[in-house]
């Protein structure tokens, strides 16, 4: 595994980890206690400050917002019980897959 999924997963696991703790004494715990929709607005709000980032200020504020937002939807992976390791082998399955093949056969499957 690279170094940056290391990363990650160990990121998830420590999410993982910090599930039953006093929500007082940790934030993934108070945010896992709020729940998928007060998670996920949270991760709404971190998409749009690193689109922010991307379009009016530096490398840095982007990659800061960037691990912000990636923190985000890991707690809220772990929410609704969704495996980092699920969410990367979908991302190996559509490898060598064009995008737009493979976003017009998601819209199929969806419409079905």
């Amino acid at each position: 595994m690279s170094p940056a999924m290391d990363t990650l997963a160990r990121l998830a696991e420590t999410i993982a980890e910090r599930r039953g703790a006093d929500a007082g004494s940790s934030y993934v715990a108070r945010l896992l206690a709020d729940g998928p929709p007060a998670i996920a607005r949270k991760v709404g709000e971190e998409a749009v400050e690193t689109v922010v980032a991307a379009l009016a200020q530096g490398p840095a504020e982007l990659r800061d917002e960037a691990a912000d937002l990636l923190f985000h939807l890991l707690v809220l992976l772990e929410a609704k019980g969704v495996a980092l390791a699920d969410v990367l082998a979908e991302l190996d399955r559509r490898d060598g897959v064009s995008g737009l093949a493979e976003k017009a056969a998601r819209t199929a499957e969806r419409s079905d």
